[in-house]
């Protein structure tokens, strides 16, 4: 199944095209709110931004698309101070949705959850009730709990101990509320469930405190956050908890279950209550956390991809500065006194890489300023220093490339510890190198796919087709290269058609086999365009068409 992820690239450049028509339009009639043609304008770019999400099935991007039109719908022309809460959330909205755009063409992955706080937003600005965590969160809740030993307590005596572990509850939730000890308060919170749990454990009411219980263990041991919203579910807990106790045939709410579950899953911890409860429930782990999908949320508020780029230019320029020096130093002409202005050059670059997040590189810089510092106090520059600044520089310069191209960090490359740049940098230039190849993977079957149209525009001139072997052979060696074996075999395989049917052959194949072909070739472009052969873990489900056309063109495949 093809994704929106997959089916992004095909759309990009209208789409962010539109999406910058309607920031455009919406910023002028801020200036200028008498103006209602500027309005109309956003509306009919936001209706495309939002037909083309639909399109291409990308369902997070696409529900706040229609959030931002509701709101834009809403806003009349002349609209004073009262609406300005409203604007602000539609312009921090659209900067959100493009940011989001940008790092799902960048990862390949959706993360629907990251648009929520913006979502909410604009609900709240236009009064309506904000849509739960658990939004794009799908379980089953009509599994049973399992059913344990009762506890040895009579009815009267049972209803006065729920009665006061209610009371425990609500003292906790105080706590938390208030941060006060919040991990303190969450304990209490959890042991009062646990208690009503055996208290109610074969009644159907007991089932609320069953998946509470295993909630707030979820939300001390997974360290989630304490967000608002999770305030707020854990406050309609305790009024959910007083029907309870009152009503012997109460049933929980199957959206407040819902809510429990994600947490559970959420934090994916190791707790007994919980592991319990996920078996039950079979529920999977998230592919994200909640630290990450907050450190994420942040940098979709930050500066878009164009910013990156500039900021990413300027410090190109600082450190080609820096190579330039260091190239001097090897050569041991560079003036004592330009010492002095490269120690300040690093000193601002790693204050620098730090305010954008590249801790690690900036990190990597500051290590050297000492050794700086020595040949500014008349050391001689050793070949081992020079070589470890250069490292550093090289290493810092990767980083770089990674900002610009809006990439998250990696767990791995921002632990690296000064005096390990030059493996870290060999990682890096593997990865350009990968892509590298599949650009010229690719740039190699659109060429095919053009000599196949000329071949047959010219009625089977075999001039057209002369060097297309020749250049899907080396789009073989590149897969390979890229351990992408059985894309590979599939090219191999077009290649050879190509040679022995309509090169080497006395008459042109049929229409049917020369469409079976493009199917081939076009199959295996959308698998490199698709951003499959830098994901190794992706299914790839369109290798199974390609192989399908191939043997329909009669070419042997090895299994």
């Amino acid at each position: 199944m093809v994704s929106g992820a997959t089916s992004l690239n095909l759309v990009r450049d209208e789409l962010f095209a539109t999406i910058e028509e309607a920031e455009s339009s919406l910023e002028q009639f801020i200036a200028d709110r008498n103006n209602g043609s500027l309005l109309q304008q956003a509306v009919e770019s936001l209706h495309q931004v939002r037909g083309t999400l639909n399109l291409i099935e990308l369902a997070g991007a696409e529900l706040l698309a229609q959030e931002v039109l509701d709101q834009a719908t809403d806003i009349p022309a002349g609209a004073g101070e009262e609406r300005d809460v409203q604007l602000s959330a539609l312009s921090n909205a659209l900067h959100v949705l493009r940011r989001y755009l940008e790092n799902v063409e960048a990862h390949r992955q959706e993360m629907p959850e990251l648009l929520l706080p913006a979502i909410n937003d604009l609900r709240q600005a236009g009064s309506q009730p904000a849509l739960p965590e658990s939004f794009f969160f799908s379980v089953r809740l009509d599994h049973a709990r399992p059913r344990t030993a009762p506890a040895d307590v009579d009815g009267a005596a049972r209803e006065t101990q729920g009665r006061r572990l209610r009371h425990m509850y609500q003292v906790g939730l105080l706590g938390f509320i208030r941060e006060q000890n919040p991990q303190a308060s969450l304990k209490l919170m959890g042991r009062a469930l646990g208690r009503l749990d055996s208290l109610f454990a074969n009644e159907p009411r007991g089932r609320l405190c069953w998946v509470g219980a295993a909630a707030i263990e979820s939300q001390v041991v997974g360290q989630l956050l304490a967000r608002k919203s999770r305030k707020q579910l854990f406050s309609r807990f305790d009024r959910e908890l007083k029907q309870m106790l009152a009503n012997g045939q109460y049933e929980a709410p199957r959206n407040l279950l819902k809510e429990l579950l994600y947490l559970v899953a959420l934090a994916d911890s190791q707790g007994p209550q919980a592991s319990a409860l996920r078996e039950v429930f079979g529920l999977m782990p998230m592919p994200f956390t909640d630290h990450l999908l907050e450190e994420e949320y942040q940098r979709l508020a930050g500066p878009g991809q164009s910013v990156m780029r500039s900021l990413s230019s300027a410090i190109r320029e600082e450190l080609n500065s820096v190579k330039d020096m260091l190239d001097l130093i090897e050569r041991g002409t560079l003036q004592s006194d330009s010492l002095n202005g490269l120690h300040a050059q690093l000193g601002k670059l790693s204050k620098t890489l730090g305010m954008v997040g590249l801790s690690s590189a900036g990190n990597s810089l500051n290590a050297q300023l000492q050794t700086v510092a020595s040949w500014c106090e008349g050391a001689e520059p050793q070949p081992n220093e020079l070589h470890k600044l250069a490292d550093a520089v090289l290493y810092v310069e990767g980083m770089v490339a990674s900002l610009e191209r809006g990439e998250r960090s990696d767990a791995r490359l921002a632990q690296v510890q000064p005096g390990d740049e030059a493996d870290s940098f060999a990682q890096h230039q593997l990865k350009e190198a990968r892509i590298v190849v599949v650009d010229e993977a690719q740039a190699g079957l659109a060429l095919a796919k053009r000599a196949i149209t000329a071949y047959l525009e010219s009625g089977g001139d075999r001039m057209h087709l002369s060097n297309v072997p020749f250049s899907l052979q080396a789009v073989r060696g590149g897969l390979w290269f890229l351990n992408q074996s059985r894309a590979a075999l599939l090219v191999g395989a077009c290649a050879d058609y190509i040679q022995k049917h309509m090169l080497d052959a006395p008459q042109m194949p049929s229409e049917q086999m020369l469409e079976t072909l493009a199917d081939a070739l076009s199959s295996l472009e959308y698998y490199l365009e698709a951003g499959a052969v830098m994901r190794p873990e992706t299914k790839p489900s369109v290798l199974d068409l390609a192989a399908d056309s191939v043997r329909a063109l009669g070419m042997p495949l090895e299994e």
